[in-house]
């Protein structure tokens, strides 16, 4: 079939279809336009008519530029465009993800910034590697700053358009000035290999148009018209190209949500969006408010959550959908109850009929799949970890994994070797080809090898004493096991490693999610034991290696998705279940005292409702076990922002509850969701006398979450109490300042 020709097709025709307001975006060709799209609205059909609008207009397709962040939406969006002005002309428009478009254009013009057309593109990897041999070249110390802090802080600081130079001159300590030093050589590595980051595709075409205005006059003329679809998710390196390019002639049009702004954390400036119209003056603005995905019901909730949002371009979205069912609040005992009920659910919804992939888990932080994983495995429903990687195959649970495989079988050389580096003991890879050639010579295994140590002649006496300190930390460990409970040793063992300290030391998002994986194995151990009181450790990581080994492959496609809610973004569902909505897991904890992440963290919760078209669930847990020890957790603050006429609240087997007071089976504490009741003697005398606090305790800090107290120390005004929190690790506390909130006494 021949493409459709351009003459062929009349202006009013893309209009069909489209309501009113949308139809008036497409439709305000010239001048600046900002189309601020509601969840559902329709947001990527208007700006695909919009650009089909333009061609059949008469814009050459040359002269448009269509930017978005995937490559999953930069695909459709081509499809969609070449559905509605054919293939040839879909061809010639410019249409991707920042990056791509963006390295294409450098490499067109790459000799006038002194690169060659073939430059290599370096992924994060590639990026760490080039900084850790810079640390290894110039000994320096990874405290305080590791390789991976440099990375990120590098990271942040092109986003932000800051030079190594910049950085160095305003440096207000040494540390400041060696970040800056490591910044300059990483810079000059990059350039020597003809090579840049992910970051320099942004940064260097932004220098690319400042320095050479023959150069920036030439893609202003090439895109007269400039789409960017997720305004609300750019930083201002982004920001800064497309002001650039649309300065001559202003015909920019931005679609994109501010209540969808959730990437602050990777560098999105929701003020983007936001200030617009002080940006463009003369900006033309529509709303996008009739939402085309959900109920009558869920819009309302998102509405009353997202308007206690300071920093927010006000609209309501409304729709002709039905009412529909009210949103289930259900409370559960503890995060395994939890786990269990949403996916007993989801299996009476799949048996009734309802395709898998219809439904879907939401959950904060990657660490709470593994609950799900498991009660997906238990009803045999396939499932799919969307947007990462299933919890058994993480970096960070295949170490604690080999850590434990070690411990039953030293002669394991592949679980050695993963963890005898990590964290890094300076047993260097020299040291290790030394122990294997010894271990062949004299037909031992590679562990009994490094025993012998002291009679390896090619090592240095400083790998001899790093590996004799491993071998004993191992061997100590397993004759601990040998005579103690099992689940006691792994949770003090897994701590003796230095992998917790290692992560909180990195310091990053990412890092922190490592650390709570790692805690979740030991609390999946420590459930497995009380499960299984005859069973082994050996026990527990046969049945963890057989899940590990399961080819997913054989899984058809429909699959439960489970994923982030940050994965979400984007989708939609019939059913939705949101797990884990409590204080301190959702919202995270260190966004309670900072308005700009609990802003964020709202519009987190609003993109999760929005992704339900028909049913949703939003679940709560009483208790939830991190790092073997049982935390008692409150339900988070943002359902009170929730009408309560729009939910049902439930237990797990159905019946009502009461939102005075919920019934928990360890003393209470104080939440703002629920109006405790003073009946509760023994909870009103602690809380009116001054604590007489025991090691043991568990602990509620308003800033820093729940932890248990490790330690006391001083008399009278000086008395302090060091406390391992959840969230942070240890902190020493004054306690007259501290204002500590008891959740549970330790026995005496």
């Amino acid at each position: 079939m021949a493409d459709r020709l351009v003459s062929n097709l009349e202006p009013e025709q893309i209009l069909q279809g489209l309501n009113e307001q949308q139809a008036a975006a497409v439709k305000a060709k010239n001048g600046p336009v900002l189309i601020v799209a509601g969840a559902g609205s329709g947001k990527t059909k208007v700006l695909t008519h919009r650009i089909a609008y333009l061609v059949a207009d008469g814009v050459s397709p040359r002269n448009i530029l269509a930017l978005t962040f995937t490559n999953k939406a930069a695909n459709e969006m081509k499809q969609r465009i070449a559905s509605l002005v054919g293939s040839r002309d879909a061809a010639l428009i410019r249409a991707g993800t920042f990056h791509s478009i963006f390295a294409r254009l450098l490499r067109q013009s790459a000799d006038f910034i002194n690169y060659t057309s073939d430059f290599t593109i370096y992924d994060s990897e590639d990026s760490l590697s080039v900084i850790k041999k810079i640390f290894k070249e110039k000994s320096l110390p990874e405290k305080p700053l590791s390789p991976q802090q440099v990375a990120s802080i590098i990271s942040k600081a092109k986003n932000r358009l800051q030079t190594w130079q910049s950085i160095y001159d305003s440096a207000r300590n040494p540390q400041e000035k060696i970040f800056a030093e490591i910044y300059k050589l990483y810079e000059e590595r990059l350039r020597d290999s003809n090579a840049m980051d992910f970051d320099d595709l942004l940064w260097n075409f932004i220098r690319l148009l400042e320095e050479h205005s023959d150069v920036l006059e030439f893609y202003q003329d090439t895109f007269r018209y400039i789409m960017v679809d997720e305004y609300q998710d750019t930083n201002h390196a982004q920001y800064v190209a497309i002001r650039l390019l649309s300065k001559k002639y202003q015909n920019i049009c931005v679609v994109g949500d501010d209540a969808q702004s959730i990437y602050g954390w990777r560098g999105a400036d929701i003020q983007n969006i936001l200030e617009f119209k002080r940006d463009y003056p003369h900006a033309k603005i529509f709303k996008l408010e009739q939402n085309y995905r959900s109920t009558k019901t869920i819009l309302e909730a998102a509405h009353s959550v997202i308007q206690n949002n300071t920093y927010q371009i006000k609209k309501k979205l409304f729709t002709a959908n039905e009412t529909g069912d009210l949103i289930d609040l259900v409370e559960c005992s503890s995060d395994r109850e939890e786990a269990e009920f949403v996916v007993s659910k989801i299996s009476k919804l799949s048996e009734s009929g309802v395709p898998l992939n219809d439904i879907c888990i939401l959950y904060r932080t990657n660490a709470q799949s593994l609950e799900f994983e498991k009660s997906c495995r238990k009803y045999n429903i396939p499932y799919i970890v969307v947007g990462g990687m299933s919890f058994y195959k993480r970096k960070e649970v295949k170490d604690v994994l080999a850590y434990l495989r070690t411990l039953i079988n030293p002669r394991d050389r592949e679980a050695i070797l993963r963890i005898i580096n990590e964290p890094a003991r300076g047993i260097g890879e020299t040291s290790l080809k030394h122990i294997n050639s010894y271990a062949i010579e004299n037909g031992l295994s590679f562990y009994e090898a490094l025993r012998n140590a002291d009679n390896i002649e090619e090592l240095v006496p400083k790998s001899k004493n790093a590996i004799k300190q491993f071998v004993e930390f191992i061997d100590n460990y397993r004759q601990k096991l040998s005579s103690e409970d099992y689940a006691s040793v792994v949770a003090e063992y897994i701590k003796k490693t230095g992998l917790i300290e290692f992560y909180q030391e990195i310091g990053t998002d990412e890092a922190y999610d490592r650390i709570e994986n790692i805690e979740q194995v030991v609390s999946d151990i420590t459930y497995f034991a009380e499960e299984n009181p005859d069973s082994t450790l050996n026990d527990y990581i046969q049945q963890m290696s057989l899940v590990a080994d399961i080819d997913t492959s054989d899984l058809t496609k429909e699959r439960l998705p489970i994923m982030t809610l940050h994965s979400a973004k984007g989708l939609e569902f019939k059913y939705v279940f949101i797990a884990g909505i409590e204080d301190g897991t959702f919202p995270i904890s260190r966004a309670t005292f900072n308005k700009d992440e609990e802003e964020e963290e709202r519009r987190l919760f609003y993109v999760g409702i929005t992704r339900a078209k028909e049913k949703l669930t939003l679940t709560y847990a009483r208790s939830r076990m991190k790092f073997g020890d049982i935390m008692m957790q409150k339900p988070s603050y943002f359902l009170k922002e929730i009408e309560p006429c729009l939910l049902r609240h439930l237990n797990t087997s159905g019946a009502p509850i009461s939102t005075t007071k919920p019934s928990y089976n360890a003393r209470p504490y104080k939440s703002d969701y629920y109006e405790q009741q003073d009946n509760d003697n023994s909870y009103s005398q602690i809380e009116k006398t001054v604590y007489d606090f025991r090691v043991g305790d568990l602990v509620r800090h308003s800033q820093f979450g729940v932890g248990k107290i490790t330690g006391l120390s001083g008399e009278g005004s000086m008395r302090k109490a060091t406390v391992n929190f959840a969230n942070i690790g240890k902190k020493l506390l004054l306690l007259q300042y501290a204002k500590l909130e008891v959740i549970k006494q330790a026995e005496q």
